[in-house]
């Protein structure tokens, strides 16, 4: 699976370019994509349903859920697969800095009756308000009764207060190589995360930042997963 922050398709260079993102996601060849940063019918990206292009370009299926309305549309997050889908829901989490925030939700249909949820997430606001959404993420998913996988851009670093709150109830896997994700041309900090619950649930075969230094403000990141036969 891959998270990327797309920055509503918008490069280093200023220019926004959702074919350039597709290439990026294309090469990383994930059943799974979160999305964070994602426009839907605003001004300023000419009322493009930014998911929906995307996944149209990659072969994958679009699922959008909205922190809030934005110049005359939608901003917020997103979730691409090819995999089956059970179901997809959008649940609010605490504010920052007065403005709605959500997370976004999808359950997965796999092999043998089993299921698995993967959710994009962007956290935002003070390291108060993060806390706050980190405490609300773990509420939620706490007795879900199945495989977890949170991945987005948590903007906090690994040592870091939020991330060492949800460490407390998520596994957080190292990554491989420069873990480093922000600012994508010269990357000085490590804010993008895949988080997973239950620890015991998921072998990690591969995890790390992808060296893209243009497409977006952050790397993409990668992880490969096996999920444990008897996890459901």
């Amino acid at each position: 699976m891959a998270a990327y922050n797309i920055k509503h398709g918008r490069g280093m260079d200023g220019a926004v370019d959702l074919a350039r993102i597709a290439a990026v996601l294309r090469a990383l060849d994930a059943d799974v994509i979160t999305l964070q940063e994602v426009d839907n019918g605003t001004e300023r990206t000419d009322g493009v349903d930014q998911a929906a292009v995307l996944a149209d370009l990659l072969g994958y299926t679009d699922y959008f859920g909205a922190h809030r309305p934005f110049q005359g549309g939608q901003y917020g997050n997103a979730v691409l697969t090819r995999l089956p889908v059970r179901a997809s829901r959008t649940l609010a989490v605490p504010p920052a800095s007065g403005s709605a925030l959500s997370i976004h939700e999808v359950e997965l249909k796999l092999g043998g009756g089993r299921s698995a949820s993967v959710v994009s997430v962007h956290l935002a606001g003070s390291p108060e308000e993060r806390l706050a959404q980190a405490d609300r993420l773990s509420e939620i998913f706490s007795a879900v009764g199945r495989p977890v996988i949170l991945a987005g851009d948590f903007n906090g670093r690994r040592n870091g207060r939020v991330l060492t709150r949800l460490g407390a109830d998520w596994h957080v896997p190292p990554k491989q190589g420069d873990p480093n994700t922000f600012p994508a041309d010269l990357p000085d900090r490590e804010i993008d995360f895949i988080l997973l619950t239950p620890r015991h649930a998921f072998e990690v075969i591969e995890h790390r930042a992808i060296p893209e230094p243009l497409a977006s403000d952050h790397r993409p990141i990668l992880a490969v997963l096996r999920l444990g036969p008897g996890d459901r």
